[in-house]
């Protein structure tokens, strides 16, 4: 009996080691080349198949130079304002996120830095089990070590949902304003750092007053934002 559970405790920390490798090994290949689909990405695909037989993303990559400064700006400005001084973690936000939703008894804020969701997207489920958010923080350290905050950036901004279907910037440029992602104002790029938290949401409704609130929250706060060069 003992023999068998130290059999399996090996076998386990082999497989977690493994894939740990296999999740480096990805990280180090995206490091010039670029991700195909996402773990995200594959399970909202799946998700809207469900409905409809022949539902597809639509996503286009597009090079950091191509999207437009205002909109690394206001993505920096809304979601992690310390994401170039930061090494995955922003330790204040996470601790005033956590006396947020303490006061109010749910989740109302979230301390996770565009390292730390780029490691979600990329990789795992949407569940919230010790074991998920232990193994998002393993792949952020990842992320950090194995690529520069630019090159971090450039991907977030080309995988993250923006709506129905909808991912990436360049994806979201043409979708909500005809224009490409190298294209877009200063308002724009304001409005689709403010739909993030609930894309698929603001897909629907466009022009709700805490949309437009945060809006201009952000576009107040993009000149002040550092972006990687």
């Amino acid at each position: 009996m003992k023999q068998s559970i130290k059999l399996f405790f090996w076998l386990l920390m082999l497989w977690v080691l493994l894939y740990q490798l296999w999740i480096v090994a990805h990280i180090a290949w995206w490091i010039d080349h670029n991700p195909e689909s996402t773990a995200f990405m594959a399970a909202r695909l799946d998700r809207m198949q469900d409905d409809r037989p022949d539902a597809k993303l639509q996503q286009q990559w597009v090079n950091y130079a191509n999207i437009n400064n205002r909109l690394k700006q206001a993505v920096i400005a809304a979601e992690d304002s310390k994401f170039v001084e930061h090494h995955g973690f922003d330790w204040v936000g996470i601790e005033t996120a956590f006396e947020k939703n303490l006061k109010q008894g749910k989740v109302v804020a979230g301390g996770s830095t565009i390292s730390q969701q780029l490691a979600k997207n990329l990789f795992l489920s949407g569940g919230r089990t010790p074991w998920r958010k232990a193994q998002e923080a393993v792949i952020t350290l990842m992320l950090e070590r194995l690529l520069t905050k630019r090159r971090i950036l450039e991907i977030y901004l080309n995988v993250i949902e923006w709506g129905d279907g909808i991912f990436g910037a360049q994806a979201a440029a043409k979708h909500y304003f005809k224009v490409p992602a190298k294209a877009l104002s200063a308002a724009q790029a304001a409005k689709l750092a403010a739909m993030i938290p609930n894309p698929r949401f603001y897909d629907q409704h466009r022009a709700t007053r805490h949309l437009k609130h945060q809006t201009t929250v952000i576009q107040t706060r993009m000149r002040l934002v550092r972006v990687p060069k």
